[in-house]
């Protein structure tokens, strides 16, 4: 009795114990990571000891890293960064809804919606072509130049209008790599069940394509956040502008460093969770 009970146990043990090479494995990588800490400390105190060694730098830190300045300009340029996010935060689902019917656009397959497909290869083709910060000055200057009365004329609208037609077409193009990569025989299946074309895009093909795409669309997205500084040019004081500001009032180039460290204190999570998710996604396809 006391045999029979003991070999289920010992089965159990067996099929959990790591074997040889997982052994092997968990070893190698224990001494990578070993030496990858070791060197990146090396690294940095090498920069820590020898930067303030040059002969310059002591110019350089009165310049870009003065604390009282610092400490002065860094609740405004917070301030002026909520400014950013609002209009990240507006900006982003227009672009998500733009960018998937110019996807739709150029994925449909009737001949009578030709036009639609032709339409959105010339929308993609242009505005993928152009510079953010041109697309952003024509836009910006050129609608106000209308006389347009207020509140049409604002600067936060067709800033907005510049940042949602340039990544729309980027974000379209990732939608459409998703779409093409559902296998044909979906659709078939689809059609075989007796789903439209419609129903078959809907319930079988942009669920899987949009689930596909979620990590390149949240790198667009991170520099989206980047990009929106660039609508200063045209008259929104959101941080980049504030940052001038300062640095004229003082004289000093450090809020130019503040407003870096709080566009990297956002950036650098979502650049780790959309890492995240796409090593989850590799990790799925294997």
């Amino acid at each position: 009795m006391s045999e029979t009970s003991h070999k289920p146990s010992a089965v159990a043990h067996a099929a959990t114990a790591p074997t040889r090479r997982e052994l092997y494995e968990a070893g190698v990588r224990k001494r990578s990571n070993r030496v990858a800490l070791l060197s990146t400390l090396a690294v940095l105190g090498a920069i820590v000891v020898l930067v303030p060694l040059a002969p310059g730098w002591e110019s350089v830190q009165r310049a870009f890293f003065n604390g009282r300045v610092f400490a002065a300009t860094f609740p405004g340029l917070l301030e002026a960064f909520v400014l950013n996010v609002a209009i990240f935060a507006w900006s982003a689902p227009l672009i998500a809804i733009v960018g998937l019917a110019i996807a739709l656009c150029r994925d449909t397959r009737s001949p009578a919606l030709f036009p639609l497909r032709l339409f959105g290869i010339a929308y993609t083709d242009v505005f993928r072509g152009l510079p953010v910060v041109l697309v952003i000055y024509i836009i910006g200057f050129g609608i106000p130049g209308l006389g347009l009365p207020r509140p049409w004329n604002s600067p936060y609208i067709w800033g907005t209008l510049a940042l949602v037609l340039v990544y729309s077409a980027y974000v379209a193009e990732v939608l459409r790599s998703g779409i093409d990569s559902i296998h044909q025989s979906q659709r078939s299946a689809a059609a075989s069940l007796g789903l439209s074309e419609r129903d078959t895009m809907r319930y079988v093909v942009l669920p899987q394509a949009i689930r596909n795409v979620v990590p390149a669309n949240m790198n667009l997205f991170i520099a989206l956040q980047k990009d929106v500084a660039l609508l200063s040019f045209i008259g929104p004081v959101e941080i980049f502008r504030q940052a001038g500001v300062y640095k004229s009032l003082y004289a000093n180039f450090t809020p130019y460093v503040g407003a870096a460290l709080i566009f990297l204190a956002l950036t650098i999570p979502a650049t780790r969770y959309a890492d995240y998710l796409m090593n989850k996604q590799n990790r799925a396809r294997r």
